[in-house]
């Protein structure tokens, strides 16, 4: 991906870790990672490389059950997706941004 990519930690929000992987995207490899929480909530953060930066704006987005967050932040792009309600996954999603985002 060009630079070390690691799982950030939303220990604080009831989730740990399950694992991640690199996969293969359109336009090069992807950062994969799993957490779950006791109750059984699962979700994924999906990290990309980005051709070009841009400003970052958090977007929403929902397909069926399940809720997304998704931006970007300099040449890397983020999303977050889960069945969790929208404003949970804010959360998240701005946890994650806080460990992420470039200093």
């Amino acid at each position: 991906m060009g630079t070390a990519v690691h799982a950030p930690s939303l220990r604080s929000l009831g989730y740990e870790l399950i694992g991640g992987r690199l996969l293969p995207g359109e336009t090069g490899p992807v950062a994969q990672f799993m957490y779950g929480a006791a109750d059984g909530q699962r979700l994924t953060l999906y990290v990309t490389r980005e051709v070009s930066g841009q400003d970052t704006a958090f977007r929403f987005g929902k397909d069926g059950t399940v809720n997304v967050f998704y931006w970007v932040e300099g040449h890397f792009g983020y999303a977050i997706s889960a069945g969790a309600d929208r404003e949970a996954l804010m959360k998240v999603s701005q946890e994650v941004y806080r460990q992420l985002k470039p200093s």
